[in-house]
């Protein structure tokens, strides 16, 4: 185990907003929620708009750096993919589609827990065009922003809750970094894309590995005991 994941001011800032604007109950159940991949389709669309500027996945391993590549093969280093995922988010943000049962799931869920979504976002952290477009998808839920690992973000979320919290990420970097800082969590690791999904290793501590909504929504109703 590694050490517990700080929280980084900017995400903190907007979880004492989040509490100041919605109260918690300690006894309410809490689902915490990545957008990418998890409740919008990220891999296909980033696939496309890398072919458009002439680059391609080597590769369904789950990760980027190290492998994208432009046509003759040449591996982007970090900084070029980092360029590459703020240049798609500037383009895309708007438009990404949703995952197939996502709004269905959460909205069965509300019902019994909060729903919260907790987003990893290049540059500025500009949230408007996320939010709308999960609006527009029928997932009008709470959303916050961060950078790099979120289990600072997810034990600060969870503070004080006695109810189970469930953290649902496709990221295997987020899903270690939330069972180090907040053991109490029930991890679920949601991969939408079946190809990537595959190529995903297991992840010591996960209580559930998907790629359906079904089987997500079906568990965590009974976690929660919906």
């Amino acid at each position: 185990m590694s050490e517990p994941t700080p929280v980084r001011p900017q995400t903190l800032a907007q979880i004492r907003e989040h509490a100041r604007r919605h109260p918690t109950d300690p006894e309410r159940p809490l689902v915490i929620c990545d957008v990418d991949e998890v409740v919008l389709h990220f891999l296909a669309p980033f696939e496309a708009h890398l072919g458009e500027q002439g680059f391609a996945f080597l590769s369904h391993e789950y990760k980027l750096t190290g492998n994208i590549a432009d046509t003759a093969g040449q591996l982007l280093d970090g900084a070029a993919v980092r360029a590459l995922i703020q240049g798609f988010f500037d383009d895309w943000a708007p438009r990404q589609e949703p995952v197939e049962g996502a709004a269905e799931a959460l909205r069965s869920l509300s019902d019994k827990a909060d729903i919260v979504f907790l987003t990893n976002l290049p540059g500025d952290w500009n949230r408007e065009p996320r939010i709308t477009n999960l609006a527009g998808h029928g997932m009008e839920y709470p959303l916050l922003t961060n950078s790099g690992p979120k289990g600072g973000a997810v034990a600060a979320l969870a503070a004080g809750r006695r109810a189970p919290v469930i953290f649902i990420d496709d990221s295997a970097t987020n899903i270690v970094s939330v069972r180090d800082s907040h053991a109490m969590s029930t991890l679920v690791h949601f991969i939408a894309d079946r190809r990537f999904f595959t190529g995903a290793g297991e992840i010591d501590g996960v209580a559930l590995k998907t790629h359906d909504w079904r089987d997500a929504g079906a568990y965590i109703r009974n976690r929660i005991g919906a």
